[in-house]
């Protein structure tokens, strides 16, 4: 069975430089791109040893994935973090 990376390097490769550069000087986009990470190295390890879970508790990663995503292309679409209140 093939894998797909979802890391954000290959989900955004014409965003390198800005992930880097939100991910030394936002606090809020670091700890996005770390629960990113999280989310996305549970998912790769369940998919590849192709470990016993429920249906339903991938698809909840999943979506979880898909929202930090969507989340983080927002930041990166902006440059930069929306200011906090």
């Amino acid at each position: 069975m093939q894998v797909d990376h979802h890391d954000l390097a290959h989900e955004f490769p014409e965003f390198k430089d800005e992930i880097h550069k939100l991910k030394i000087s936002s606090a809020h986009f670091a700890r996005l791109y770390d629960e990113y990470e999280r989310v996305e190295h549970e998912i790769h390890l369940i998919e590849v040893e192709d470990s016993p879970v429920s249906d339903a508790y991938l698809e909840d990663l999943k979506k979880k994935r898909l929202q930090l995503k969507d989340e983080i292309y927002l930041l990166l679409r902006g440059g930069g973090v929306p200011a906090q209140h």
